[in-house]
């Protein structure tokens, strides 16, 4: 990149911190993410908004980070897998997918994991066909897609209070 290439400010919220950031303008979110802040959960994996790896909230809505400019998320909240664990205790979703195996080589997972958080709260109480929806724009290519269900549904049950050995 030359050196008179034209920057923009961003301010933004990233994971419940604010930051301010001068980011060339041609910046992709994934770059900025991985290169300039350092948070490599948010995986490249097509680099052209086809397989969803790179899946990470902006404004609670899940986005391709890789077809995302950075310079447009200026004052924009921006959650990425990292953002998802409190005081090291996974969040739902995550153990939704611990405990029903829905990583399997794990590369797709952070971004699985993202869209199914910005499912979840949209839709506490997914159907299988709401999830598939909810997660149609993300890959998996070892073909986890039922154990990514079972995760989803796992976590919709542990937010809603639900207990399903229980109930069983």
């Amino acid at each position: 990149m030359s050196d008179d290439a034209k920057q923009s400010a961003v301010r933004c919220t990233l994971n419940g911190r604010p930051r301010r950031d001068f980011v060339p303008d041609n910046m992709l979110l994934v770059d900025f993410l991985r290169e300039t802040v350092g948070l490599t959960g948010t995986k490249i994996g097509c680099d052209g908004g086809e397989c969803g790896c790179c899946t990470v909230l902006i404004d609670g809505e899940p986005r391709h980070a890789c077809l995302t400019l950075a310079a447009v998320c200026d004052g924009a909240e921006i959650e990425t897998i990292e953002s998802l664990d409190t005081g090291g205790r996974l969040a739902a979703i995550q153990r939704g997918f611990n405990e029903k195996l829905g990583a399997q080589c794990g590369f797709c997972t952070p971004g699985m994991v993202m869209a199914a958080e910005g499912l979840l709260r949209e839709n506490p109480n997914p159907t299988d066909d709401d999830i598939r929806a909810g997660l149609a724009a993300n890959i998996c290519r070892c073909t986890g897609y039922v154990k990514i269900l079972e995760a989803v549904h796992f976590a919709a049950d542990e937010l809603a209070g639900r207990d399903k050995e229980a109930a069983a």
